[in-house]
């Protein structure tokens, strides 16, 4: 085999799409699901692609690209993210609504899952160049969307408001005020509360039990958050309220390893002004992917996909991984984490707190009756530890891993929407 063709192949290992289909399959075999179920499940039943023009600050016009991908509505309308990055592609998308279907399905939500992306680094534009940029987007979805059909949400690099921009875009073609169209807004048109630290927060729920089962305090616990974005850096201040000990952090620039705890106000105020690698020389690892292999008790990936492979396995000495991003863990990396006894809280279910309080503050928007911060975090609570004790209990009865226990747990409930439907 020559070195491009191992290239490919890797690559093509590596893909979001065909992993989240092999998932599917591995799972599905598992409930022993009929042929052309899994057939369905492995596809979106609509992917849309766009292409709309942009006039930016100096009186260039660029056009952008862009996707939306809804896997399956069976249960109801699809939802999920839409993201701002350089590297947003169609397969990625795909892959992206396949785990919003099975991240709704194993909380229990009446969604399928959708996912959209524009190729951008918003990084290289104004905030009036993104501002036409998101409205410019929302007017080439806006008929495959609504409240009823598909509902965005924040995703990376995307903020509230840049929905408040898409939301008011969607209202102005609709000809009425449309709150219900997108979550993560502002709160003042319509935003939950408790919505910016949702993922963190379910994640921080679910560690808890996870510890719980392990028969292990979180008091004291060491922690290692690799990527200190929103969810990340959240899930810190809430793991450290709880008595945790962070230890190690990293972001896009590089990682701090610090064994007896670091100064999470300090590494905050970095991240916000210059660089979290300004921090004491001493405490900066080598390499960044070193934070993966640091023997912790928790290690949350917050970042991107694909940061544990076949390569890092083995070398992972967390008892606990929560996976706070999307996609962080390839099928190998899982059989072998679970060959050594890591327990892998999934992402369809660890960083389901987001979508959860994204349902939340759509039923709100459809109530016109908004709840307390109290409120959501007892609901979200609530949700988070019942479908981490499902999981839990099914993957015991099963003898597998959370992972395709929770795929279990939602591909039934999809088969089941399918069935009453009259689609298989």
């Amino acid at each position: 085999m020559t070195i491009a063709q191992e290239t490919e192949n890797r690559a093509e290992s590596l893909n979001p799409y065909h992993i989240v289909q092999s998932q599917i399959e591995h799972a599905a075999e598992r409930l022993g699901l009929p042929r052309h179920v899994i057939e369905i499940m492995k596809k979106p039943k609509r992917v849309l692609s766009v292409s709309f023009p942009v006039k930016l600050d100096d009186g260039t016009i660029r056009v952008f690209e862009g996707f939306r991908s809804q896997h399956n509505d069976a249960i109801g309308p699809t939802k999920g993210g839409i993201r701002f990055h350089p590297d947003v592609n169609e397969d990625e998308v795909k892959a992206l609504s396949m785990w919003m279907s099975f991240k709704c399905g194993v909380v229990g939500l009446p969604y399928g899952g959708g996912k959209g992306g524009v190729i951008c680094d918003p990084h290289q534009y104004s905030k009036s160049e993104i501002e036409r940029i998101s409205r410019g987007f929302m007017e080439a979805i806006a008929d495959f969307i609504g409240p009823d059909k598909d509902i965005p949400a924040p995703d990376v690099y995307t903020t509230p408001q840049i929905m408040g921009w898409m939301m008011d875009t969607y209202s102005k073609l609709k000809g009425a005020y449309s709150p219900g169209v997108i979550t993560g807004k502002p709160l003042i048109i319509g935003g939950s509360q408790g919505r910016s630290a949702a993922t963190a927060q379910g994640c921080v729920y679910t560690i808890a039990e996870a510890m719980n089962h392990l028969g292990k305090p979180l008091q004291g616990a060491t922690v290692a958050i690799q990527g200190f974005g929103n969810a990340g850096r959240i899930a810190a201040d809430l793991l450290a309220e709880h008595g945790c000990r962070i230890v190690a952090v990293s972001d896009s620039k590089g990682a701090l390893y610090q064994p007896e705890g670091l100064d999470l106000a300090e590494v905050k105020r970095l991240k916000d002004g210059s660089a979290i690698t300004d921090y004491p020389a001493q405490y900066r690892l080598q390499r960044a992917e070193e934070i993966l292999e640091l023997d912790v008790d928790i290690l949350i990936p917050a970042a991107l996909e694909n940061v544990i492979t076949a390569q890092n396995a083995h070398q992972i000495k967390a008892k606990i991984v929560a996976e706070a991003a999307n996609g962080p863990t390839t099928p190998e990396a899982d059989r072998i984490l679970f060959e050594k006894g890591v327990l892998v809280i999934p992402d369809i279910l660890a960083n389901a707190g987001g979508v959860t309080v994204s349902y939340f503050e759509w039923v709100q928007n459809l109530m016109h009756y908004y709840w307390s911060e109290q409120e959501v975090n007892e609901k979200l609570r609530t949700i988070m530890i019942q479908s981490y004790q499902a999981v839990s209990q099914l993957a015991a009865e099963h003898k597998t891993d959370f992972r395709t226990a929770a795929y279990m747990i939602s591909l039934k409930r999809i088969h089941e929407a399918m069935r009453a439907r009259g689609w298989v």
